[in-house]
């Protein structure tokens, strides 16, 4: 490792940027499992660096070995059944993997630290947060228990809890995902670590309470010129965070290079699969996403040469023949990747894409809708007393919506967790029982029917499940899975039946006979997605389906999704957060907030003109994944949490979050909180964009 005399040289020989002192260096790292299967290449020679107040994020598709190498820096990889045949992690030059286990507990949470993806496991559920950060506190520190609570209090209040004096003494599941999150943080900093490890720290949150999170690390960054390690696969997250960028696949580097390199001008055939998988908020919706084909290896049998040649468009005999070295693009450049065919990915990245026609799909059919939904209400009731026999009160998950979808089109509903969108979707197909309200599907009243007449209705409305995992019966095979449908809701079964259903969903006949657990993720969904459509449904509702993949997996199940859709002529009501996947995929969006839709309007009008401020903080939050658009984007920061479904605020919902009613005066606000505001013709929308704002459009976006 260089010394930093001749670090500043080379840095100030570049430019006039401040020097940056190396802070954390992995060489040559190397992390094998023995598994029954044969050794498993976890990490097979990774070397990387971060220097102080930088951020590095390591990109790529689950199982690629990013969190691995990460929690090996940690010393929390068990030796056995890992082995370690290479490799250094160098802190401030100090080799780490030779430290005894005594020393590297003192390391650990002190000069390195760790965010972990799900906060609710890693936070003990049996003891209180302020208890648990004062634990941190006092594992590194030589001060009182007193002195360790006062400074967990100071620490959340740092991350930006309010009443951190009272939420120190509430236990984890009182806290919200964004607030668990937070408190993370806080228990990372504790001891102003020179070092932060993020593993996916922003994937199981809202997109406006990522924006939170990811806000408050550049801040405390700056403050405490902390060097981040982001581990993830949200490359619009990596745009808009990241200086430098490694994208690992199969154990190893394949490319790294700055932001705007790896983003601007990417060399990989990897790097460039991964980019035009995605479906993109800010950009005409391509005619299809381009997937990168097939599966990740198996990190036991690793194809040879270039481990990415089976999926890879541009690979040729050499590919398989050797490993590429990763190489500077020039000399003395930064810009490294192991690629053969560099100038065949530059003039694919330059070829013109094909955008979808306007005309291809109207937003307006004319024909008669297949879903009406009118003035839907579903109240959970609050029980309490002895065998909970009294009601004292709701939870109001969904409080009076009315939708109709057209034939052969779809219908998006966005929002944060906890608005109410799923329990909206199966209320609509009675899984959950309105409390009132009218449902029609191809113009039967599905609310008016009996059990025995409902279950003949649900040949003609089906759902695909967010986790295909946990929606498939791990004892039955696909053949047992896809075969019971027929059995239960009838339907001519014939012995090319299920061979032709997997077909279709661009599965093998030979799948039939294997279980669910023999499955990718990617394939499971296929597997659900195949259930959802055997008896030719009307009505499929798809309940987050893609938020569980990886970018690439996503993009094949949004394809299929559209060319079943166009095949079979679906009607789709789509339930997701993703609005990136939403602007690809839908006809019309409807925007929900604590039970209640705020806005609704064709998918191109309400993405180009938001009315409520609602939409257009969900809007700004989205990070977009190209640099040079992320440093000119403003984005309008949302405070706080939603409130409780079973106590929301008087009049309009949003306005004890709202920006735009901190800027009005005092008798329009008095307005927003006793006259809920109906949902009503957009004041400059399209003629089908409703809101339901007393003030939308009547100001101008406050940027934050």
């Amino acid at each position: 490792m260089p010394d930093l005399t001749t670090a500043q040289e080379d840095v100030l020989a570049a430019g006039d940027a401040a020097p940056r002192e190396r802070v954390l260096e992995v060489r040559d790292l190397r992390v094998h499992f023995e598994t029954a299967a044969g050794v498993v290449k976890a990490v097979d020679g990774v070397s990387w660096h971060v220097d102080a107040g930088e951020t590095l994020a390591i990109v790529g598709e689950s199982g690629s070995g990013k969190s691995v190498s990460a929690m090996t820096i940690l010393g929390l990889v068990p030796s056995p059944p890992a082995t370690f045949p290479s490799g250094q992690v160098l802190l401030h030059g100090r080799s780490l993997l030779d430290l005894p286990d005594a020393q590297q507990r003192k390391l650990r949470g002190n000069e390195i630290a760790m965010i972990f993806q799900d906060p609710l496991t890693a936070l003990n559920p049996v003891f209180r947060v302020g208890d648990q950060i004062a634990e941190m506190v006092r594992a590194h520190q030589k001060i009182s228990r007193a002195a360790a609570n006062k400074r967990a209090v100071e620490l959340l209040a740092e991350v930006g809890i309010p009443n951190p004096h009272v939420r120190a003494r509430q236990y984890p599941h009182e806290f919200s995902g964004g607030m668990r999150q937070r408190a993370m943080i806080a228990m990372a900093l504790a001891n102003d670590p020179k070092v932060l490890l993020a593993d996916e720290p922003t994937t199981a949150l809202d997109v406006t309470v990522q924006a939170q999170i990811m806000q408050l690390l550049e801040e405390l960054q700056e403050r405490r010129n902390t060097a981040i390690v982001l581990i993830t696969h949200d490359l619009g997250l990596v745009a808009s965070h990241a200086d430098r960028i490694a994208v690992m696949y199969a154990g190893r580097i394949v490319e790294t290079g700055t932001t705007d390199e790896i983003f601007g001008a990417p060399r990989h055939a990897y790097t460039y699969g991964l980019l035009s998988s995605l479906a993109r908020m800010d950009h005409a919706r391509p005619a299809k996403l381009e997937p990168i084909p097939g599966q990740p290896p198996s990190l036991s049998r690793v194809p040879p040469g270039c481990a990415f040649h089976p999926r890879c468009a541009f690979a040729t005999e050499a590919c398989r023949a050797e490993v590429p070295q990763l190489l500077p693009m020039a000399p003395g450049s930064d810009h490294l990747h192991a690629c053969l065919h560099p100038g065949e990915v530059a003039a694919a990245l330059a070829a013109p894409k094909e955008v979808a026609p306007a005309a291809e799909r109207s937003p307006s059919t004319g024909a008669p809708p297949v879903v009406e939904v009118t003035d839907l209400v579903k109240h959970f009731p609050i029980r309490s007393g002895l065998f909970f026999s009294r009601t004292v009160g709701a939870v109001q998950a969904v409080n009076g919506l009315s939708l109709e979808i057209e034939p052969g089109t779809t219908l998006s509903i966005v929002g944060e967790s906890g608005c109410g969108k799923s329990t909206a979707a199966r209320a609509i197909l009675r899984l959950h029982e309105p409390t009132s309200g009218k449902i029609v599907i191809g113009g039967q009243d599905i609310t008016a029917l009996e059990p025995t007449e409902l279950r003949k209705a649900r040949a003609d409305m089906q759902i695909v499940f967010q986790d295909p995992y946990a929606s498939l019966n791990p004892r039955l095979t696909v053949r047992q899975i896809l075969t019971e449908k027929y059995h239960l809701l009838g339907g001519e079964l014939t012995k090319d039946t299920i061979p032709e259903l997997l077909e279709t969903v661009g599965l093998s006949p030979e799948h039939a006979d294997r279980y669910p657990h023999e499955f990718s993720g990617g394939q499971r969904q296929r597997v659900g997605i195949a259930r959802a459509i055997a008896l030719n449904p009307k009505f499929v509702v798809l309940d987050e389906p893609v938020s569980a993949l990886d970018v690439s997996i996503q993009a094949q199940i949004l394809n299929l999704l559209e060319s079943l859709q166009d095949e079979f002529g679906l009607t789709y009501l789509f339930i997701a957060h993703d609005l990136s996947v939403v602007r690809h995929i839908s006809d019309r969006v409807a925007v929900m907030y604590l039970g209640q839709f705020v806005e609704i309007a064709d998918r191109d009008d309400l993405f180009e003109r938001p009315q409520h401020p609602y939409t257009q903080a969900l809007i700004s939050a989205v990070p977009i994944p190209d640099p040079a658009v992320e440093r000119t984007r403003e984005r309008i920061l949302l405070a706080g949490d939603v409130p409780s479904p079973a106590n929301p605020p008087s009049g309009c919902r949003f306005r004890t979050r709202c920006w735009k009613h901190q800027q009005l005066t005092e008798t329009e606000k008095q307005r927003c909180i006793e006259e809920p505001p109906p949902l009503a013709a957009a004041p400059t929308g399209g003629e089908r964009h409703e809101v339901a704002c007393h003030y939308a459009g009547t100001r101008e976006v406050l940027h934050a």
